[in-house]
């Protein structure tokens, strides 16, 4: 009855975004950034799902995952940052309830997907550093598939759930949603009932997706340290390390803003820090993921070069 009757309230005008409506001036400015970083982001993921795909010699386990996470990131971006411009530009920002309850399932399963994703990415480099004469027999093409499928899985089971029990809330035609984008806690927070059971549940959802998965990446790392400690080359210590900092810099840019939103209780968020917080995982790390774990890569920038010079018919040196 809760979502029949939140239904009824909202269907036919939806939901008002507010987003950033109390910085006028600051809008057009963030439109501007947010566009540019957008495109940045369709290019560079596009260009790393093409070359992984193109480059036999980049049919491997870890380029098999990060094509997933590349896919996941056109995905996530473009089922948020796309309503997000048009509300920065337009001063009605109204979303039709069906336009909310899409981007509530789409981006919760992309976001649970990616987190779950990046956990097993960590794993992947975990084996290829501390056990590299197994790495072969480990990271076999039945596992990979598996793990990626699992990954897939478990943030499709956790929108359905999440998404489910928040739009079975009441909003007592509330419409006015005060933030950029339809997100659980927001949506509770504009419940009229009790919501210590949808809080509770988000809690135990965000510990199993945020804070297991970023435990194992930190004990992941950790290991990998140990291992490139022991490697005497000064030049490929420093190496290993600048790339695994690189990599650890963006997880904790990720989780760390995710945790920040989704593991406070919805009554004592702060309506303006969650915004500019949201922007950080909703916009900027999808756009670094591809320049951090990817296109500085000698192996990619080679066989990007490979690719289009067969594309264009071109010879680069």
């Amino acid at each position: 009855m809760g979502i029949v009757k939140s239904i009824n309230e909202s269907n036919v005008t939806g939901f008002i975004l507010l987003g950033f409506s109390d910085y006028p001036q600051l809008q057009k400015v963030l439109f501007v950034v947010i566009l540019i970083l957008y495109l940045l982001t369709i290019l560079g993921n596009t260009i790393i799902i093409l070359v992984s795909r193109l480059e036999p010699k980049l049919h491997t386990p870890m380029y098999f995952f990060l094509s997933h996470l590349s896919f996941l990131d056109l995905c996530f971006t473009s089922s948020v940052i796309p309503q997000l411009l048009v509300n920065l530009w337009d001063p009605m920002k109204t979303i039709t309830y069906g336009g909310c309850v899409v981007q509530l399932y789409v981006s919760l399963a992309l976001g649970s997907t990616e987190c779950v994703l990046l956990a097993v990415m960590s794993y992947d480099r975990y084996v290829a550093v501390c056990r590299p004469l197994h790495y072969t027999v480990l990271m076999h093409p039945h596992l990979c598939m598996s793990l990626a499928s699992l990954a897939w899985l478990s943030g499709v089971t956790t929108t359905m759930v999440q998404s489910t029990l928040t739009l079975q809330l009441p909003f007592c035609g509330h419409r006015h949603v005060d933030h950029f984008i339809c997100e659980v806690p927001v949506l509770i927070k504009l419940a009229c009932v009790d919501t210590t059971f949808n809080e509770a549940e988000l809690f135990v959802a965000s510990i199993l997706f945020l804070i297991v998965p970023f435990s194992f990446i930190l004990v992941s790392y950790g290991y990998i340290a140990k291992a490139v400690l022991r490697i005497k080359s000064a030049t490929g210590r420093k190496k290993t390390f600048g790339t695994c900092s690189s990599h650890l810099l963006v997880v904790i840019i990720f989780y760390g803003t995710i945790i920040f939103m989704y593991l406070q209780p919805a009554k004592s968020r702060s309506k303006d820090q969650g915004k500019f917080v949201s922007l950080f995982y909703t916009v900027v790390t999808p756009m670094l993921n591809p320049l951090i774990y990817t296109l500085r890569n000698k192996e990619v920038k080679g066989a990007l070069k490979k690719v289009l010079g067969k594309i264009l018919g071109v010879h680069f040196t």
